[in-house]
């Protein structure tokens, strides 16, 4: 697989198990469960999987440039 297909894949899942966990939270908020071990199984896990997603997503914004500037220190994009 090319660098592009890994990405995809892995992003794929990414996504895949956000939505599932965020479709278990409103189908929870839906039937006024707000409280409980099963919302606070489901929050974990959505929030878990939005972290998952975002640290995926950032470690793949800023390619190595060797300016030695911090991700999202550079010159804005064009």
């Amino acid at each position: 697989m090319t660098t592009t297909d890994d990405f995809r894949h892995h992003a794929h899942e990414l996504i895949v198990d956000l939505d599932a966990a965020t479709t278990e939270m409103m189908k929870l908020i839906s039937a006024h469960q707000l409280s409980g071990p099963e919302w606070e199984r489901i929050t974990k896990w959505q929030h878990e999987a939005y972290e998952r997603w975002m640290t995926y997503l950032n470690a793949r914004s800023y390619p190595a440039s060797g300016s030695g500037a911090e991700p999202g220190q550079g010159e804005a994009p064009v």
